[in-house]
Order: C-alpha cells, then sequence, then structure tokens
C-alpha cells in the first residue's frame, strides 16, 4: 500500500507558541523573564527543547552552558506537557487533505521527533490520533530522521510499503530523510521556514493542503 507519512511540528500544526512558552516557563524560573518571542523564533522552537534553551542561553550571554540546559530540559518537558494545547492549531485543511488521502485508498501515518509520549497526548488532545495509521516519535526506535529507518518503520507500522511512500514535511531533517530513504519529498511553504525551504529543492512544495492528493497522485500514483 502506498502510504503518507508526515512531519507533526510545522506540518500538521503550528505548536511553536507552546513551545516557546515551555521555555519562557524556564527562563522565568533563571530569574530571567521571557527571552524568547513568537514572531521571531518559532522556527527554532519547531527544532526542539535544547535548540531553544541555547538559543536563550546565547541572548542571555552564556552560549554553550551546557549544564544548565541539560539542568533545564526536563523542566520545560514538564511545562510543556501541562500546557501541550493551548495555542496550538492543525493548519487549515490539514486534516481534510487527510482524509481525502484516505479516501483515496493511500495509508496515513506521522513520523515526528517530538517524543513520543508528547505527540500522543497532543494529536489525542487536538482529536485527531485516530486519523493517522501509526505514529512514531523520536524515541520510538534506536533511531530518528534524518536515519530513513525511522520512515521506513513508520510506512510499515501503518501497513503500507516503505518503497510507495511520500514524505511531507518542513525542514532540511525531512528532505534529508527522504533523499536517504529515497522516495520522494514535499515540503510545505507554510510553516516557520516559509518559502525558503524552496532551496532544499524537494520534488514539490506545497502552500496550500487542498493541494495535497494532487500532489501525493503525481509524485507516488494513484493508491492501488
Amino acid at each position: 500500500m502506498k502510504t503518507v507519512v508526515f512531519d507533526l511540528d510545522g506540518t500538521l500544526a503550528d505548536t511553536s507558541g507552546d513551545l516557546i512558552a515551555a521555555a519562557n516557563a524556564c527562563f522565568r524560573d533563571m530569574g530571567e523573564g521571557d527571552v524568547l518571542v513568537h514572531a521571531e523564533d518559532a522556527g527554532t522552537a519547531l527544532r526542539g527543547g535544547r535548540a531553544m534553551l541555547s538559543l536563550g542561553m546565547e541572548r542571555l550571554g552564556r552560549a554553550g552552558d551546557a549544564e544548565i540546559i541539560d539542568r533545564y530540559y526536563p523542566m520545560l518537558l514538564d511545562a510543556y506537557r501541562r500546557e501541550i494545547d493551548t495555542h496550538t492549531i492543525l493548519y487549515p485543511g490539514a486534516m481534510e487533505a487527510v482524509a481525502a488521502l484516505k479516501a483515496a485508498g493511500y495509508r496515513v501515518a506521522i513520523c515526528t521527533n517530538k517524543p513520543e509520549a508528547l505527540a500522543e497526548l497532543l494529536l489525542t488532545r487536538l482529536g485527531v490520533r485516530e486519523a493517522f495509521g501509526a505514529m512514531l516519535g523520536a524515541d520510538t526506535l534506536s533511531v530518528r530522521k534524518p536515519d530513513p529507518e525511522h520512515l521506513f518503520e513508520t510506512a510499515r507500522r501503518a501497513g503500507g510499503d516503505p518503497a510507495q511512500c511520500v514524505l511531507i514535511g518542513d525542514t532540511e531533517t525531512d528532505r534529508k530523510t527522504a533523499r536517504a530513504a529515497g522516495v520522494p519529498c514535499v515540503l510545505v511553504t507554510f510553516g516557520p521556514g516559509g518559502a525558503d525551504v524552496a532551496a532544499l529543492e524537494p520534488e514539490a512544495l506545497l502552500d496550500n493542503f487542498a493541494d495535497l492528493p494532487e500532489v501525493v497522485e503525481r509524485l507516488i500514483g494513484a493508491a492501488a
């Protein structure tokens, strides 16, 4: 079966607001106030907790303070878990596109570098977990994106053929994963990377989820 595999953060959902709020909770605990700004730092937020803490420490003139980043990373995850869906929204048309793909015979799944438990919690809170045949997080396997096995196993668990899948993402990590796997990559332009993702030379760019079924059919053909 042909499978459409989605990244989560920055692809299906804009999670940056809640991620930044969790990081700022750590900086407030340090006595520094809010250090990160949503409008400016969404891209860093979607690269994960350690990236946000590193950026904040750099702004505080403490770049490379690995000890404090290690100390506050668990606190960031706890803060994020408590408020995981306060600001997060699914991108317009995302679930309509998922439904259309399933109706056309494709398997759909999620392959994310977000910790599995947090991804499961978020998707459940958003009410969309059951729409996906499989969901693998950063710690589900011993490897993660850009290792292609993360993508391959996601397709397998969804009941699909790893050789007949397409990865929908928003970052260089997604591009590298698809390239290593030898499968097509579609990068969205409505995530934090915007139109700059074109420089990564994916097989297709996606400006609107309404176009996704047509793009997928063009790249891997109609589902059997």
